[in-house]
């Protein structure tokens, strides 16, 4: 399955993921907000200067300019049931993709003697760790995703793809578990950093 966010979701470490009154309103579900804790590649240009498209192998890996922190925050209501099955609104309200706190380059993160497809990654709420696995769980690793999405597609450089998340997000949960007011989400992936973000309600 493949969507898009909306580029005014994007924030940094530090700032605030702002629930929107749509996002929190009775009519529409109420509070359903959610977090999801990503390892997020950033496009950049080839080595022999072609942007990214129809790339296989170790040629896709060669356009990454980098990797970082991602929180693919998710308004379950929308995503599930308000916009006809697509997944764009519910996870794409302004502030609903925390990226950061910086981007460390494969030849960086090689140095430090990790491997992009085996890294920790958690997401904590509250300094309660919610989520807790490696990348060497994901269903696709970062080069089939990449070969996969540059076919007849051009991903311009900047581009940013989030690549999945590990169990234990809120819906999943018994009771379920959704962000409030005040709460602090933490992602943290080996090598790379802690993304902390604050929420609040706009």
């Amino acid at each position: 399955m493949v969507f898009t966010k909306n580029v005014a979701s994007v924030i940094g470490d530090g700032e605030d993921i702002v629930i929107p009154p749509i996002a929190r309103d009775p009519g529409f579900g109420g509070n359903q907000t959610d977090f999801e804790a990503e390892l997020a590649v950033v496009i950049g240009v080839h080595s022999g200067g072609a942007f990214c498209r129809d790339m296989a192998g170790e040629d896709a890996m060669d356009c990454v300019l980098g990797y970082t922190c991602a929180n693919d925050v998710s308004a379950r209501w929308w995503q599930k049931k308000g916009s006809g099955g697509q997944f764009c609104r519910g996870k794409g309200f302004d502030t609903f993709c925390p990226i950061g706190p910086r981007l460390v380059t494969p030849a960086e993160l090689r140095a430090r003697g990790h491997d992009v497809n085996n890294l920790k990654i958690e997401c904590r709420v509250n300094g309660e760790t919610m989520q807790s696995a490696r990348t060497d769980q994901m269903m696709f690793p970062v080069a089939t995703l990449i070969e996969e999405l540059s076919k007849g597609t051009t991903l311009m450089p900047g581009t940013v793809i989030l690549t999945g998340t590990p169990s234990g997000v809120g819906m999943a949960r018994d009771p379920q578990v959704w962000l409030g007011e005040g709460d602090e989400v933490e992602v943290e992936i080996e090598g790379i950093g802690v993304l902390g973000n604050r929420v609040r309600f706009g």
